[in-house]
């Protein structure tokens, strides 16, 4: 998978230009869903990505782009869930985990990316 952040807010995979959060499993791109994070955000003062979400949990390593200028918070309850089904969370700035992404063997890794911040 070709993976490029563009700049803040964008992101190319294999050609498509995304101006959303993504979440990429097995090769499919969809959007972040974030509402089920919404009740922590005063907690962070920005939606942080909580295991609440529809997390893409069938890599054997999960890649967070944490933002442009990493700043997205990752809850506690992810980091747990994480561990109890045995995934590796690797939390990057998204130009960061981009690369990660682009150099990583398919379906060896799902990943979150956050566009902004």
């Amino acid at each position: 998978m070709d993976c490029r952040f563009v700049g803040f807010g964008v992101v190319e995979i294999d050609g498509e230009t995304y101006e959303r959060d993504l979440v990429i499993e097995d090769g499919r791109v969809r959007r972040r869903k974030k509402g089920p994070s919404k009740p922590r955000r005063s907690e962070f003062g920005h939606t942080p990505l909580t295991a609440a979400e529809r997390i893409p949990w069938s890599a054997p390593t999960l890649v967070i782009g944490s933002g442009a200028d990493g700043q997205l918070p990752v809850t506690d309850d992810l980091y747990r869930e994480a561990a109890r089904r045995g995934i590796t969370v690797v939390v990057r700035p998204t130009p960061e985990a981009c690369e990660m992404l682009s150099a990583s063997e398919p379906g060896s890794v799902a990943a979150i990316l956050h566009v902004t911040c």
